[in-house]
Protein backbone atom coordinates (compact mmCIF):
# COMPACT_ATOMS: atom_id res chain seq x y z
CA UNK A 1 0.00 0.00 0.00
CA UNK A 2 1.30 3.42 -0.97
CA UNK A 3 0.04 6.05 1.45
CA UNK A 4 2.33 9.04 0.89
CA UNK A 5 4.47 9.11 -2.28
CA UNK A 6 4.86 7.05 -5.45
CA UNK A 7 7.64 7.57 -7.98
CA UNK A 8 7.10 7.78 -11.73
CA UNK A 9 8.63 4.36 -12.42
CA UNK A 10 6.29 2.63 -9.96
CA UNK A 11 3.23 4.39 -11.36
CA UNK A 12 4.25 3.56 -14.94
CA UNK A 13 4.43 -0.13 -14.00
CA UNK A 14 0.83 -0.03 -12.71
CA UNK A 15 -0.95 2.00 -15.38
CA UNK A 16 -2.85 -1.08 -16.56
CA UNK A 17 -3.55 -2.36 -13.07
CA UNK A 18 -7.35 -2.30 -12.52
CA UNK A 19 -6.77 -1.72 -8.82
CA UNK A 20 -5.01 1.60 -9.45
CA UNK A 21 -6.71 4.92 -10.25
CA UNK A 22 -4.82 8.06 -11.23
CA UNK A 23 -6.17 11.59 -10.83
CA UNK A 24 -4.95 14.78 -12.47
CA UNK A 25 -5.48 17.71 -10.07
CA UNK A 26 -3.86 20.56 -11.98
CA UNK A 27 -5.30 23.96 -11.11
CA UNK A 28 -4.65 27.69 -11.14
CA UNK A 29 -6.31 29.93 -8.57
CA UNK A 30 -6.31 32.83 -11.03
CA UNK A 31 -7.42 30.80 -14.08
CA UNK A 32 -9.71 28.10 -12.73
CA UNK A 33 -10.23 26.37 -16.09
CA UNK A 34 -6.51 25.89 -16.69
CA UNK A 35 -6.44 22.40 -15.19
CA UNK A 36 -9.30 20.98 -17.25
CA UNK A 37 -7.86 22.48 -20.42
CA UNK A 38 -4.37 21.16 -19.67
CA UNK A 39 -5.80 17.71 -18.95
CA UNK A 40 -7.43 17.52 -22.38
CA UNK A 41 -4.17 18.55 -24.06
CA UNK A 42 -2.27 15.69 -22.43
CA UNK A 43 -2.30 13.67 -19.22
CA UNK A 44 -0.84 10.53 -17.70
CA UNK A 45 -2.41 7.52 -19.44
CA UNK A 46 -5.64 6.44 -17.78
CA UNK A 47 -5.84 9.50 -15.53
CA UNK A 48 -9.13 11.15 -14.66
CA UNK A 49 -9.55 14.82 -13.83
CA UNK A 50 -10.53 16.27 -10.46
CA UNK A 51 -11.36 19.97 -10.40
CA UNK A 52 -10.24 21.84 -7.28
CA UNK A 53 -13.43 23.94 -7.19
CA UNK A 54 -16.08 21.58 -8.57
CA UNK A 55 -14.88 18.22 -7.20
CA UNK A 56 -12.57 18.93 -4.26
CA UNK A 57 -14.68 21.76 -2.83
CA UNK A 58 -18.28 22.42 -1.95
CA UNK A 59 -20.48 25.44 -2.66
CA UNK A 60 -19.63 28.76 -1.05
CA UNK A 61 -22.12 29.97 1.54
CA UNK A 62 -20.65 33.34 2.50
CA UNK A 63 -19.59 31.95 5.88
CA UNK A 64 -16.96 29.49 4.71
CA UNK A 65 -13.47 29.84 3.34
CA UNK A 66 -12.79 29.84 -0.38
CA UNK A 67 -12.58 26.04 -0.63
CA UNK A 68 -15.04 24.42 1.80
CA UNK A 69 -15.29 20.65 1.77
CA UNK A 70 -17.91 19.11 -0.49
CA UNK A 71 -20.80 17.11 0.91
CA UNK A 72 -19.31 13.78 1.96
CA UNK A 73 -21.95 11.65 0.23
CA UNK A 74 -21.61 13.66 -2.97
CA UNK A 75 -17.84 13.24 -3.03
CA UNK A 76 -18.11 9.52 -2.23
CA UNK A 77 -20.50 9.15 -5.18
CA UNK A 78 -17.98 10.93 -7.41
CA UNK A 79 -15.23 8.56 -6.29
CA UNK A 80 -17.49 5.57 -6.98
CA UNK A 81 -18.15 6.86 -10.51
CA UNK A 82 -14.38 7.13 -10.98
CA UNK A 83 -13.86 3.50 -10.08
CA UNK A 84 -12.48 3.97 -6.57
CA UNK A 85 -13.37 1.11 -4.24
CA UNK A 86 -12.08 -0.05 -0.85
CA UNK A 87 -9.01 -1.79 -2.33
CA UNK A 88 -8.13 0.86 -4.93
CA UNK A 89 -4.69 2.43 -4.86
CA UNK A 90 -5.20 6.09 -5.70
CA UNK A 91 -2.40 8.27 -7.09
CA UNK A 92 -2.84 12.04 -7.41
CA UNK A 93 -0.66 14.48 -9.33
CA UNK A 94 -0.54 18.05 -10.55
CA UNK A 95 1.98 20.40 -12.11
CA UNK A 96 2.16 22.79 -9.16
CA UNK A 97 4.48 21.01 -6.74
CA UNK A 98 1.71 18.81 -5.37
CA UNK A 99 -0.37 21.52 -3.70
CA UNK A 100 -3.68 20.57 -5.33
CA UNK A 101 -2.94 16.84 -5.46
CA UNK A 102 -2.30 16.92 -1.71
CA UNK A 103 -5.86 18.23 -1.20
CA UNK A 104 -7.21 15.06 -2.85
CA UNK A 105 -4.75 12.99 -0.81
CA UNK A 106 -6.06 14.54 2.40
CA UNK A 107 -9.71 14.26 1.40
CA UNK A 108 -9.42 10.53 0.80
CA UNK A 109 -7.83 10.13 4.22
CA UNK A 110 -10.69 12.25 5.61
CA UNK A 111 -13.03 9.59 4.20
CA UNK A 112 -10.95 6.78 5.69
CA UNK A 113 -9.19 5.66 2.51
CA UNK A 114 -5.46 5.38 3.22
CA UNK A 115 -4.37 3.78 -0.03
CA UNK A 116 -3.66 7.15 -1.61
CA UNK A 117 -0.35 8.73 -2.54
CA UNK A 118 1.08 11.65 -4.50
CA UNK A 119 3.13 11.14 -7.62
CA UNK A 120 6.44 12.53 -6.40
CA UNK A 121 7.53 15.14 -8.92
CA UNK A 122 4.07 15.37 -10.46
CA UNK A 123 3.77 16.07 -14.16
CA UNK A 124 7.29 17.51 -14.27
CA UNK A 125 8.76 14.33 -12.80
CA UNK A 126 6.74 12.19 -15.22
CA UNK A 127 8.13 14.13 -18.16
CA UNK A 128 11.68 13.98 -16.78
CA UNK A 129 11.34 10.20 -16.71
CA UNK A 130 10.39 10.33 -20.44
CA UNK A 131 7.03 8.63 -19.95
CA UNK A 132 4.26 9.26 -22.46
CA UNK A 133 1.11 11.33 -22.15
CA UNK A 134 -2.23 10.77 -23.86
CA UNK A 135 -5.21 12.93 -24.79
CA UNK A 136 -7.80 10.14 -24.74
CA UNK A 137 -10.13 10.05 -21.75
CA UNK A 138 -10.63 6.36 -21.04
CA UNK A 139 -13.92 4.96 -19.71
CA UNK A 140 -13.77 3.43 -16.24
CA UNK A 141 -15.75 0.74 -14.50
CA UNK A 142 -17.61 2.24 -11.52
CA UNK A 143 -16.99 0.90 -8.03
CA UNK A 144 -18.61 1.29 -4.64
CA UNK A 145 -16.86 3.76 -2.36
CA UNK A 146 -18.12 3.74 1.22
CA UNK A 147 -16.75 6.57 3.40
CA UNK A 148 -15.47 5.94 6.90
CA UNK A 149 -15.09 9.51 8.22
CA UNK A 150 -11.98 10.35 10.20
CA UNK A 151 -11.54 13.07 12.83
CA UNK A 152 -8.73 14.94 11.07
CA UNK A 153 -10.13 18.46 10.67
CA UNK A 154 -11.00 21.37 12.95
CA UNK A 155 -13.33 24.33 12.61
CA UNK A 156 -13.06 28.01 13.45
CA UNK A 157 -14.53 27.59 16.92
CA UNK A 158 -11.87 25.00 17.75
CA UNK A 159 -9.13 27.44 16.71
CA UNK A 160 -10.69 30.40 18.57
CA UNK A 161 -10.91 28.48 21.83
CA UNK A 162 -7.27 27.38 21.72
CA UNK A 163 -5.46 30.53 20.61
CA UNK A 164 -2.23 31.03 22.56
CA UNK A 165 -2.64 27.77 24.52
CA UNK A 166 -0.36 24.70 24.65
CA UNK A 167 -3.22 22.66 23.19
CA UNK A 168 -2.60 23.98 19.69
CA UNK A 169 0.18 25.20 17.42
CA UNK A 170 -0.90 26.63 14.07
CA UNK A 171 1.30 26.22 11.02
CA UNK A 172 0.47 28.62 8.17
CA UNK A 173 1.46 27.28 4.73
CA UNK A 174 1.18 30.55 2.82
CA UNK A 175 4.10 32.53 1.41
CA UNK A 176 6.10 34.71 3.76
CA UNK A 177 4.63 37.86 2.18
CA UNK A 178 1.00 36.84 2.62
CA UNK A 179 1.66 35.61 6.15
CA UNK A 180 3.19 38.98 7.02
CA UNK A 181 0.22 40.82 5.53
CA UNK A 182 2.03 42.01 2.42
CA UNK A 183 0.94 41.63 -1.23
CA UNK A 184 -2.37 39.96 -0.35
CA UNK A 185 -4.18 39.27 -3.63
CA UNK A 186 -6.65 36.51 -2.76
CA UNK A 187 -8.38 37.54 0.45
CA UNK A 188 -9.95 40.87 1.53
CA UNK A 189 -7.92 41.10 4.75
CA UNK A 190 -4.14 40.79 5.02
CA UNK A 191 -2.27 39.14 7.88
CA UNK A 192 -2.36 35.88 9.80
CA UNK A 193 -4.03 34.17 12.75
CA UNK A 194 -2.33 35.32 15.96
CA UNK A 195 0.20 32.76 17.15
CA UNK A 196 0.49 30.99 13.80
CA UNK A 197 3.98 29.96 12.68
CA UNK A 198 4.86 30.35 9.02
CA UNK A 199 6.07 27.37 6.99
CA UNK A 200 5.73 28.08 3.27
CA UNK A 201 4.64 24.83 1.61
CA UNK A 202 7.19 25.42 -1.18
CA UNK A 203 9.94 24.70 1.37
CA UNK A 204 8.89 21.04 1.39
CA UNK A 205 10.36 20.63 -2.10
CA UNK A 206 13.90 20.24 -3.35
CA UNK A 207 15.92 23.03 -4.95
CA UNK A 208 14.33 22.30 -8.33
CA UNK A 209 10.85 22.65 -6.78
CA UNK A 210 9.98 19.24 -8.18
CA UNK A 211 10.37 16.43 -5.63
CA UNK A 212 9.73 16.31 -1.91
CA UNK A 213 12.80 16.64 0.26
CA UNK A 214 14.02 13.44 1.97
CA UNK A 215 12.09 12.40 5.06
CA UNK A 216 14.96 13.05 7.47
CA UNK A 217 15.43 16.58 6.13
CA UNK A 218 11.71 17.33 6.44
CA UNK A 219 11.70 15.90 9.95
CA UNK A 220 14.57 18.14 11.07
CA UNK A 221 12.88 21.23 9.65
CA UNK A 222 9.49 20.53 11.20
CA UNK A 223 11.00 19.54 14.54
CA UNK A 224 12.68 22.92 14.59
CA UNK A 225 9.25 24.52 14.15
CA UNK A 226 7.60 22.29 16.75
CA UNK A 227 10.33 22.96 19.32
CA UNK A 228 9.39 19.88 21.33
CA UNK A 229 5.63 20.13 20.89
CA UNK A 230 3.54 17.08 20.05
CA UNK A 231 2.70 16.85 16.30
CA UNK A 232 -0.85 15.99 17.34
CA UNK A 233 -1.30 19.56 18.61
CA UNK A 234 -0.60 20.97 15.14
CA UNK A 235 -3.39 22.64 13.18
CA UNK A 236 -2.47 23.18 9.53
CA UNK A 237 -3.89 26.20 7.73
CA UNK A 238 -3.27 28.33 4.65
CA UNK A 239 -5.54 30.59 2.64
CA UNK A 240 -8.37 28.15 2.02
CA UNK A 241 -7.41 24.67 3.19
CA UNK A 242 -5.50 23.57 0.08
CA UNK A 243 -1.77 24.26 0.41
CA UNK A 244 -1.99 23.39 4.12
CA UNK A 245 -2.49 19.79 2.98
CA UNK A 246 1.02 19.95 1.49
CA UNK A 247 2.49 20.69 4.92
CA UNK A 248 0.31 18.00 6.45
CA UNK A 249 1.62 15.46 3.93
CA UNK A 250 5.20 16.62 4.47
CA UNK A 251 4.86 16.02 8.20
CA UNK A 252 3.46 12.55 7.53
CA UNK A 253 6.42 11.82 5.24
CA UNK A 254 8.69 13.00 8.05
CA UNK A 255 7.07 10.58 10.48
CA UNK A 256 5.41 13.38 12.45
CA UNK A 257 1.84 12.17 12.29
CA UNK A 258 -1.39 13.44 13.73
CA UNK A 259 -1.79 17.08 12.69
CA UNK A 260 -5.23 18.29 11.59
CA UNK A 261 -6.50 20.61 8.88
CA UNK A 262 -8.35 23.86 9.49
CA UNK A 263 -10.35 23.71 6.27
CA UNK A 264 -11.69 27.27 6.45
CA UNK A 265 -8.19 28.65 7.05
CA UNK A 266 -7.38 32.35 6.65
CA UNK A 267 -10.20 33.08 4.17
CA UNK A 268 -12.79 31.94 6.73
CA UNK A 269 -10.98 33.40 9.74
CA UNK A 270 -10.75 36.89 8.26
CA UNK A 271 -14.39 36.92 7.12
CA UNK A 272 -15.43 38.06 10.61
CA UNK A 273 -13.92 41.44 11.57
CA UNK A 274 -14.33 40.55 15.25
CA UNK A 275 -11.57 37.93 15.02
CA UNK A 276 -8.05 39.08 15.85
CA UNK A 277 -5.46 39.56 13.10
CA UNK A 278 -1.67 39.71 13.34
CA UNK A 279 0.77 41.15 10.80
CA UNK A 280 4.51 41.09 10.37
CA UNK A 281 6.91 38.19 10.09
CA UNK A 282 6.43 36.92 13.67
CA UNK A 283 3.58 34.81 15.12
CA UNK A 284 2.13 37.77 17.04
Amino acid sequence: MFSKLVDAQTLAAHLDDPQWRVFDCRHDLQNTEYGAQAFLKGHIPGAQFMHADRDLSGPLTGKTGRHPLPDMATFAKRLSECGVGPETQVVAYDNEGGVFASRLWWMLRWLGHNKVALLDGGMAGWRRAKFALEVEVRPVVPASFVPHPQDIQVDTLFVEKRLHTPEMVIIDARSEERYAGENETLDPVAGHIPGAINRFFFDNLDDAACYFKPADELRAEFEDILDGRDPKTVVQQCGSGVTACHNLLAMEIAGLSGSKLYVGSWSEWCSDPARPVATGDQPG
